[in-house]
């Protein structure tokens, strides 16, 4: 608690990462920050709802009900979506969009849980850019050829004169930058306001702060999730064009 792991009432308030503890590896110093078992509360809390999944879809009745209607529903929204976005691609992507839709959305709503939600992290929400955009140019290899590629660098110019050649290849080089900062700046601002808010009025805040959770750590939070796998979605899409291979 004192870490700030949670962001609870009273004067140890704190929206800053802390180390909780440390240990050695191979003589450098390694800290295990609040990040870090937010991170590691959030992934339980996904390995226990997807076992207690597979559980009852092993089980699963003609008539669904109760949990596993809901677990149905999740699948037809998350498949849903991304059918609608990626076409006859989505096959290939639905399990990637629905982990990492999954997996942001809980980060971002665990500050109603108590939690600094790890997606407040700028080291949490860059490695999931970077996986983005990794994908983006793999697809792009794998469906377009050389010469297209080069085109599109040098584009709208001829490809005979790259002058814009540097402005496309930082233009492809922000995109995970753009990727991370925003998602990791809109839940960090909510989660900022939210501990100056408890730090500020301490035990005044006791019941109506809700409707601040409501608004930062739910809405916001799936409206952030939302934006960050649709884009995703987008651009591994316009690489991969209409789906044949170079």
């Amino acid at each position: 608690m004192g870490h700030g792991i949670l962001l609870s009432g009273g004067a140890e308030v704190d929206f800053n990462i802390h180390g909780v503890f440390q240990y050695s590896f191979f003589g450098h110093t390694v800290w295990i920050t609040t990040s870090h078992i937010c991170i590691l509360i959030v992934m339980l809390l996904l390995v226990a709802f997807a076992i207690a999944a597979n559980r009852c879809m092993a089980k699963a009745s003609e008539v669904p009900g109760g949990f596993q209607n809901v677990v149905e529903l999740m699948v037809e929204k998350l498949d849903n979506m991304v059918g609608g976005s990626m076409g006859q691609a989505a096959p290939r992507f639905q399990n990637y969009i629905g982990t990492i839709f999954i997996f942001i959305l809980v980060s971002n709503i665990s500050g109603l849980l108590g939690m600094r939600p790890p997606t407040a992290d700028y080291g949490v929400t860059l490695p999931l850019a970077l996986i983005t955009f990794t994908l983006i140019h793999f697809n792009k290899w794998k469906y377009q050829k050389p010469k297209t590629i080069w085109a599109d660098l040098c584009s709208p110019l001829p490809p005979w004169l790259p002058i814009w050649m540097p402005i496309n290849v930082i233009s492809n080089l922000a995109v995970p930058v753009s990727l991370s900062l925003r998602l990791f700046a809109n839940i960090l601002s909510g989660t900022a306001m939210m501990a100056l808010l408890y730090g500020l009025l301490g035990w005044i805040a006791t019941a109506w702060p809700a409707v601040l959770h409501v608004y930062f750590d739910l809405f916001s939070g799936a409206i952030q999730t939302y934006v960050f796998c649709m884009l995703t979605m987008t651009y591994i899409s316009n690489e991969i064009g209409d789906g044949t291979r170079r």
